[in-house]
């Protein structure tokens, strides 16, 4: 069967460019160069796959000419003369890379990059695109769709969160002690935000992106895999596999989001499932070395509450409830209060859940649809149903993704339906 160079050379590009670039960052000590050094690799990779095939080993071969381009840029850049003599020799005498017999450096470098792209001196909005850009290996225009924003735009935001880095003289090295554990809960956060954004678009026509959720997934892993003593990313992986488990279900046939009690169970992703319910495990294991956990691991939990009900009926909510509100304390916030309500008004009744919702302050999430649409169905629990179709078309009004608008406006129909 032929080989399609150019399918390779995606494949290759996608699951190795954070290696490529880490490990091309360490080398020349500059972000900007190593990206324009993996870029032209990758641009001689289709121009000589094409014409001679693809090699045996496809990693290693753009390694290799990333490498040997080092070795030239160095020698010809006046201000990174000095280091001709070690990182030239260095380079120039290396054979061609083994990358398993790299992994340590690597999987080090990978890290690096990772934090280096969520410096705390650029945006979450910035440390998300240079994220996707330069450890998912998306293209521009691919994180532009998921952002719903240009592809001119979303260079612009990619340009200037270089530039901030360059100013900022951020450091390639690991951080170390607390800014390292500061910076690892940044990290998560900004993969946390790429998934909630593939999950549940906060704007446009589509209700979820899985191309987005795909993509933070296999980010939780990669940094699963590289801190293998810290229970919170273990629990984030488990949370975005143990949630995305449900993305099959969340749309009836017609293309409607579907509530999570509406759900088809049966339609839920058994091996997501599974992997999410191994990476709380894990979790589980390192927490009981004596490390922290913290809100990731407790929405881990959560979920995986939901995935052990075969029926919305066997729901445990009283024990999802206690959960909510360990998160409370541990990770204290509106959209952690508005959750709290919900697994209260489910299993204490919706009074206990209005009670939550009633303690927030009135300007909570003020451009949410979170809090008007849990009021509008803790209000429908409780049989006042005419201020729940007020509520919900509240929600609905503040909602900006067309499918979750459209959710809104039919529960408020079907409420104003009742007596």
């Amino acid at each position: 069967m032929l080989v399609d160079p150019r399918t390779v050379l995606a494949d290759t590009w996608r699951a190795e460019a954070p290696r490529l670039v880490g490990a091309l960052t360490r080398l020349t000590g500059d972000l900007g160069v190593a990206e324009e050094l993996a870029q032209d690799a990758m641009v001689a990779a289709l121009e000589q796959w094409t014409r001679d095939g693809v090699p045996a080993n496809p990693a290693a071969w753009l390694m290799t000419t990333a490498r040997r381009r080092a070795v030239d840029r160095i020698r010809r850049d006046a201000t990174l003369r000095r280091k001709t003599a070690e990182l030239g020799r260095r380079l120039a005498d290396a054979t061609d890379p083994d990358l398993d017999d790299q992994v340590e450096q690597i999987e080090d470098d990978v890290l690096r990059l990772i934090f280096l792209c969520c410096h705390p001196a650029l945006t979450s909005e910035s440390r998300a695109a240079l994220t996707l850009r330069l450890v998912g290996g998306l293209s521009t225009a691919e994180i532009a769709r998921g952002f719903l924003v240009t592809d001119i735009a979303m260079g612009q935001r990619i340009s200037r969160a270089k530039r901030t880095l360059v100013d900022a003289r951020a450091e390639f090295d690991l951080p170390r002690g607390r800014e390292r554990r500061a910076r690892l809960d940044d990290v998560m956060a900004v993969v946390y935000l790429i998934f909630n954004e593939g999950y549940a678009a906060t704007a446009g026509e589509e209700w979820t992106r899985p191309d987005l959720t795909a993509e933070a997934i296999r980010l939780a892993r990669m940094l699963s895999d590289l801190t293998p003593g810290a229970p919170e990313t273990h629990g984030l992986q488990a949370l975005l596999e143990l949630q995305a488990s449900r993305l099959p279900a969340r749309l009836d046939d017609d293309g409607r989001p579907l509530l999570l009690e509406e759900q088809d169970r049966r339609r839920w992703d058994e091996q997501l499932i599974r992997s999410g319910q191994e990476a709380l495990a894990q979790a589980e294991v390192a927490a009981a070395r004596g490390a922290a956990v913290g809100r990731y691991y407790l929405q881990a939990a959560i979920a995986a509450e939901h995935a052990r009900a075969a029926t919305p009926e066997a729901t445990d909510w009283s024990r999802i409830a206690r959960l909510y509100d360990l998160l409370a304390g541990a990770a204290p916030g509106a959209i952690v209060e508005v959750n709290r309500a919900v697994a209260h008004g489910r299993a204490w009744g919706a009074a206990a859940g209005l009670a939550i919702l009633d303690a927030l302050p009135p300007d909570a999430l003020p451009g949410s649809p979170a809090v008007p649409s849990v009021r509008g169905d803790l209000l429908l629990r409780s049989g006042r149903a005419s201020e729940a179709a007020r509520a919900f078309a509240q929600a609905a009004a503040r909602s900006r993704n067309a499918g979750e608008r459209a959710l809104l406006a039919r529960r408020a129909a079907e409420a104003r339906r009742l007596p």
